[in-house]
């Protein structure tokens, strides 16, 4: 289950994993509020995804998804910029950050459109599809995956859904 924290209070979010069929709610509305901070229960492990829907705002600059290990490690923190159609990933490991990685084959937000961000993740990495399409792979820097356990969205986007 997904519990969500917005910046002015604490929300018990919608189940993770399971997808909501209609519109978001008011109070859905208010749980996906940006910047969000929500719980994976369980942690991640090879074969969860999470899904992030959303739409990309009209004069953006840039946003982040991070998954974290509460408030410690950095097992992924991938930060769109828009200026120089970039994606860069990195990891935090004991308060200290990695090798930043910015290659991709493509830039896929675009401003004022609806995007499908999933993150798959798989025994020796994370796979991150935008829209179908496959954009980039990033290695679990992060032991043990289930240590893994909150999501952080924040920056120039509207989260519509998130299972």
């Amino acid at each position: 289950m997904l519990f969500a924290q917005t910046a002015a209070s604490s929300l018990p979010g919608s189940s993770f994993g399971e997808p909501l069929c209609t519109s978001p709610q008011k109070d859905e509305q208010q749980k996906l509020a940006v910047p969000f901070c929500g719980g994976i229960r369980g942690g991640m492990r090879p074969g969860k995804k999470i899904t992030i829907m959303g739409v990309v705002n009209a004069d953006p600059d840039s946003f982040d998804i991070s998954l974290t290990c509460g408030c410690g490690d950095v097992a992924l923190d991938m930060c769109v910029q828009f200026e120089d159609r970039e994606i860069l990933r990195n990891a935090c490991v004991s308060d200290s950050w990695g090798e930043e990685e910015r290659s991709i084959p493509y830039f896929p937000f675009i401003a004022e459109q609806p995007f499908r961000v999933e993150i798959h993740c798989e025994h020796p990495r994370f796979r991150v599809l935008v829209d179908g399409h496959q954009l980039i792979d990033f290695y679990h820097r992060v032991t043990p995956l289930e240590a893994i356990d909150t999501i952080q969205i924040s920056g120039s986007l509207t989260i519509t859904k998130l299972n």
